[in-house]
């Protein structure tokens, strides 16, 4: 095993990269993959949807996840140096995890079949544009206060 950070393209079909994938780096991102699922199970849980309903439990997740990856981004790259398993666990783990596109596309066709094209449409668009503008909002917020932090010592 290495000390050096994870590759985060790892191409499972080349053999040399499939190496840097051992057992502690699956452990945790299963393990963050569960605490993730879990926080977005309560999220679905507390505010549920009926079908033709704007599903706002899938959208907040999504938005709040994707404002959560660019703040670790920045943090994890940028400001301070992280443990090699800090991204599998917090990146791919608990908020691969924590978001869920495959439920966005799965309640658009809902809202569309349910006689609801129009709150599916808004849906669409309002995830897509809510979450870039979450991410770039993440990164951009936490590139300011590590500035003005830097800038205080």
């Amino acid at each position: 095993m290495t000390d050096r950070p994870i590759d985060p393209d790892v191409d499972l079909h080349v053999p040399a990269q499939r190496a840097e994938l051992h057992w502690p780096v699956i452990a945790v991102i299963a393990a963050g993959g569960a605490l993730g699922a879990l926080a977005r199970y309560g999220a679905q849980t507390a505010l549920p949807a009926g079908p033709g309903e704007f599903p706002w439990a899938t959208f907040l997740v999504n938005v709040s996840g994707c404002l959560l990856i660019g703040v670790l981004m920045v943090v994890i790259t940028e400001v301070r140096e992280a443990h090699r398993l800090v991204r599998p666990f917090l990146g791919v783990g608990i908020l691969g995890g924590y978001t869920t596109f495959s439920t966005y596309v799965v309640d658009v066709q809902r809202a569309v079949a349910a006689g609801a094209p129009v709150t599916g449409l808004l849906y669409l668009a309002a995830t897509l544009l809510a979450a870039l503008a979450a991410v770039t909002a993440g990164m951009w917020v936490t590139r300011r206060l590590a500035k003005t932090r830097m800038s205080a010592r």
